[in-house]
Formats: C-alpha cells, sequence, structure tokens
C-alpha cells in the first residue's frame, strides 16, 4: 500500500501509513488526522469509529496479502503547517515557562490567572488570597510581579502556565490594554474559563461562555462551586483540607461540599483520610454536621450521597464505614 494515499478530502483530514507496523510482512497502520473540531466531537467514539474505518477498508480493496492492521485517529497539530510558519505569523512552539520561574509565580495547587483591572487590584489580592485558602494558586499582575523582573516578561509566563483563568468583569475592564488580550491568551490555550460579572458583561471571544454573577464577597466560593469539579481542583482542596488551620477555616471549607456531584471510591477515601486526620476539621460545625442551616448536614451525609458505601460519625468524632 503506498504510503501516501488519500482517504479524505483535504479539508476533511490528513492520512499516512506505516507499513509493517505489527511485524507482519503485509500489515499496515493507518493514521488519520482530523482537525481540532472533527476529533473532539468523535473523541467518546474514536475506538467504535477507527475499528468501522479498518474493517471497511479491508472490505474495500483487492491487494493480495495486503491489510490493515490498525487504524488510528490523531488530532492535527496546527502549528505542523508548512504554509503558517512560512508565513511568518506564527509563533514557533509553544512558550516553554523555566521551573524557577513557575516557583516564582506560582504557589502549589490548581493554577487561576486572574485578569482584572488596575483600579480593583486590591479586591483581586483578597480574592486570591481566599482561593488559596480552597488550595488554588493565584497570579495577580499588580501583585506578583517581581520588581526586577521585566512585567510582560511575567505576565507571559503566567499565561503559558496557568491551568484555568478567570475574567474580573468589572466597569471599564474592556478599556484596559492588556485584559483583551489575556482574554485571548486564554481562549486560544483551551483553558477553563470563568468571566464573572462584576458589573459588565461578557464580550467578544468570551462572550460565549456563561457569566458568573457574583459580588466581591461571594466570588471565593461562587468560582470554586465551578472549578471542584475539575479533577486536579479537587486534589488541591483535600490537601487544603489536611492543612485546614482552625475551625473557622473549616466552616468556609465545608460550603463547598453541596457542590460536589461525583467522585470515585478514592476520592471518597481521600475526604474521610484528610477529615479523620485533622483536628481542626472534626471541630468544626461544617463537617461534623448540626441541625442549623448554617452549617448544613456535615461530612458524613455528602458522603452517602457520592457513593455506594454508607459512612457513619463515630462518638470520637471520625469517620468510619458502616459494616
Amino acid at each position: 500500500m503506498n504510503p501516501s494515499a488519500n482517504f479524505y478530502r483535504k479539508d476533511v483530514a490528513q492520512s499516512w501509513s506505516d507499513d509493517n507496523w505489527n511485524g507482519d510482512a503485509f500489515g499496515h497502520a493507518l493514521y488519520l488526522i482530523l482537525p481540532e473540531s472533527l476529533f473532539l466531537s468523535n473523541v467518546k467514539k474514536k475506538s467504535d469509529i477507527q475499528s468501522k474505518i479498518k474493517g471497511d477498508l479491508n472490505g474495500l480493496h483487492n491487494v493480495h496479502n495486503e491489510f490493515i492492521a490498525q487504524v488510528f485517529l490523531e488530532m492535527e497539530v496546527v502549528e505542523d503547517h508548512d504554509w503558517r510558519k512560512a508565513s511568518g505569523l506564527l509563533l514557533d512552539g509553544q512558550r516553554i515557562v523555566a521551573p524557577e520561574a513557575s516557583k516564582r509565580i506560582w504557589g502549589d495547587g490548581f493554577r487561576v490567572f486572574l485578569s482584572h483591572k488596575s483600579e480593583v487590584k486590591k479586591e483581586t489580592a483578597a480574592l486570591k488570597d481566599g482561593l488559596r485558602l480552597f488550595g488554588i494558586s493565584c497570579f495577580v499582575a499588580h501583585e506578583d510581579i517581581h520588581p526586577t523582573k521585566a512585567w510582560q516578561d511575567e505576565i507571559e509566563n503566567a499565561l503559558s502556565s496557568m491551568d484555568g483563568f478567570v475574567a474580573l468583569m468589572t466597569d471599564g475592564f474592556h478599556d484596559s490594554n492588556w485584559t483583551d488580550q489575556e482574554v485571548g491568551f486564554a481562549v486560544a490555550g483551551g483553558v477553563p474559563i470563568i468571566a464573572v460579572r462584576l458589573g459588565k458583561d461578557p464580550y467578544g471571544f468570551i462572550g460565549k461562555f456563561q457569566a458568573l454573577s457574583s459580588t466581591w464577597l461571594t466570588a471565593v466560593e461562587d468560582i470554586v462551586r465551578i472549578l471542584i469539579s475539575n479533577d486536579q481542583v479537587f486534589s488541591g482542596y483535600v490537601q487544603a483540607l489536611c492543612a485546614c488551620p482552625s475551625f473557622d477555616a473549616g466552616n468556609a471549607l465545608a460550603r463547598i461540599l453541596p457542590s460536589i456531584e461525583k467522585l470515585n471510591v478514592s476520592q471518597i477515601d481521600a475526604l474521610v483520610d484528610a477529615y479523620n486526620n485533622n483536628g481542626e476539621l472534626r471541630g468544626s460545625f461544617g463537617f461534623t454536621g448540626t441541625r442549623s442551616t448554617m452549617y448544613g448536614p456535615g461530612l458524613v451525609s455528602h458522603l452517602n450521597r457520592l457513593g455506594a458505601r454508607q459512612f457513619k460519625l463515630l462518638s470520637d468524632w471520625h469517620i468510619d464505614l458502616v459494616k
């Protein structure tokens, strides 16, 4: 089979074949390179589609002792298009952020870039501190840039190494020289994006994302409630539980529990271990539970909601499985 054989329209996919892929002298592997939108819309069915294409091709061709051994669907890497590089309009490769720069910019946990106007830098700094309690590390340009470091270079490092992006949509957000560019960077990077409506509706590229109506007083918990379904954010949340410093912090951390909709067995066990090993959590009404609607039903109730196993609160305020 000719390695340059095409089974596609040019604007739909590209292909190439690999002779002797499985060690058989007449077996071939066929790689179909799909545009990002087409690949992502079919990724859940990728295995079935690969098998169907392999079967159809083997049923169509009649070359003696030759066959398709395997079909692979892969996503197109746009940067590899020579015409884009030749145009001079494409930046070659992804920006590599040195480990020392990442360490300087971020703490531990899920990395969130807080895009904001300079007029609300104090409120944004307070938001950063609030999110840190939940295991989320934030970058605030007006606070985090080292005085001896070129500020634009440092912002680009933060944008290139972030895990998520929060646009604080205050009045005048669009008037900034930099906020729109930061939004474009986040959209192009494909990271989770939250547009927090704090006086202004989302617009442009970020307008396709549902806005989070919030206030400066509630923004911390509103943002965490949206992000907590992300496995990396949840892992940071568990680490925050392990390090919980006080009863009051435990009550604050517990307010996120109702927003957790799905956990696997290991994640549930991690919650139980974090609670059982931290006396501050065991002493907080938010985790032990109370009849008061202020604190909610406690961790045991949520564990029993989230999994098939059932748990109970022991007399010494530890949690154990119901035998």
